[in-house]
């Protein structure tokens, strides 16, 4: 039976160049494991994101658990409904078309550079993605009280049931992710 794979989504303007997939894949590397890691960089609009990301699950051999740090975690719950995988989402986003309408316009990648338009149609899109009741037993949620960007207790409440690690404290970025590998890939079953 082919192994199970990682398969990480990065949040908005963010890249593969992340610190949060850099202390994963040095995690996994030092496990043996740096081949179960898919990292991809994730395009703008919402649905070209959506697409590659299908693309990946449908293409990789075994199972597939999947790991999304804020617009990612928003994302991974939409695919681990539809495709009946298991996701540890990373301070999420629970409802990104109204998270992003404060980003409206041009922006710019943390870590590329590359322009990014959004666009009232992009949130649209991002509607459709929402997730009305997520499967509890499906998420692990980590989050962090601290996060200046999205109200933790959004997704607290959104995913009740769901296994939680709330910790007092950090960003938006989830500070403490390096305490959580090892429980992350418990979870996934590596």
């Amino acid at each position: 039976m082919p192994a199970t794979s990682i398969l990480y989504l990065h949040g908005f303007a963010s890249s593969p160049q992340s610190w949060k997939i850099g202390a994963l894949r040095e995690a996994m590397t030092a496990r043996g494991l740096a081949d179960r890691l898919l990292a991809p960089l994730l395009p703008w609009p919402p649905e070209d994101a959506i697409a590659l990301l299908e693309r990946l699950i449908a293409e990789t051999p075994g199972a597939v658990t999947l790991v999304g740090s804020s617009l990612g975690g928003y994302y991974a719950s939409w695919l681990a409904e539809r495709h009946n995988l298991r996701a540890v989402l990373i301070n999420p986003a629970v409802a990104a078309h109204l998270s992003l309408e404060r980003y409206l316009g041009i922006r710019h990648n943390f870590h590329t550079g590359d322009r990014i338009r959004v666009e009232p149609a992009n949130l649209d899109t991002l509607k459709a993605f929402a997730v009305e009741k997520p499967t509890p037993e499906r998420y692990l949620l980590l989050l962090e009280t601290g996060d200046e960007v999205l109200d933790y207790r959004k997704a607290k409440a959104h995913y009740a049931g769901a296994t939680m690690r709330v910790c007092a404290g950090g960003n938006h970025g989830f500070t403490r992710f390096p305490e959580f590998i090892a429980q992350l890939l418990e979870f996934a079953g590596l």
